[in-house]
């Protein structure tokens, strides 16, 4: 494998947007992610990509400017053909969470569902983490990641037991 692609509301964040009568104001990040991430990174690129025109300048605080990966805005409907551009499909890892993310899902190498996923992305993820999006998906994610397929044991007593049960 050699990207990792992640939708960012619902994915990194819980997906909830907090409007004012000015607009978008706030989205929720959750914890662990970004430690997680970090450790990933050295095995893999990683990459983010939202359809979050509106919310775009939060998710690029947050990704871009605090974590400092790559933030693509590109449509949920052209997901896959711009994938496809970038990668060989079967090579990329992709975690989404939305009702259009099977096309990318179906199509790509790996994928991956946080738990509070629209049903259909979770039927077509390969695996579904036991946490939600917001809330250690993607830490939990990129563990699982590095054992399955670098073969990198992240010290966290029981992990493999608990994400198979």
């Amino acid at each position: 494998m050699k990207v990792f692609i992640l939708d960012v509301d619902g994915v990194m964040t819980t997906g909830q947007f907090f409007y004012s009568e000015k607009g978008k104001l706030l989205k929720v990040f959750g914890p662990d992610d970004n430690d997680a991430l970090s450790i990933l990174s050295k095995y893999i690129d990683i990459l983010f990509v939202t359809s979050d025109s509106k919310g775009f300048p939060i998710s690029k605080k947050r990704i871009v400017d605090d974590m400092g990966y790559k933030l693509e805005l590109v449509s949920q409907f052209d997901r896959k053909k711009w994938i496809a551009s970038k990668y060989k499909l079967s090579e990329v890892i992709y975690m989404g969470d939305g009702i259009f993310d099977n096309y990318v899902m179906d199509s790509v190498g790996y994928s991956i569902a946080p738990s509070n996923a629209n049903i259909i992305a979770k039927k077509s993820a390969n695996i579904v983490t036991k946490c939600s999006g917001g809330n250690r998906a993607v830490a939990e994610a990129c563990i699982h990641i590095l054992n399955y397929f670098f073969k990198v044991q992240v010290p966290l007593k029981n992990f493999p037991k608990i994400l198979n049960n």
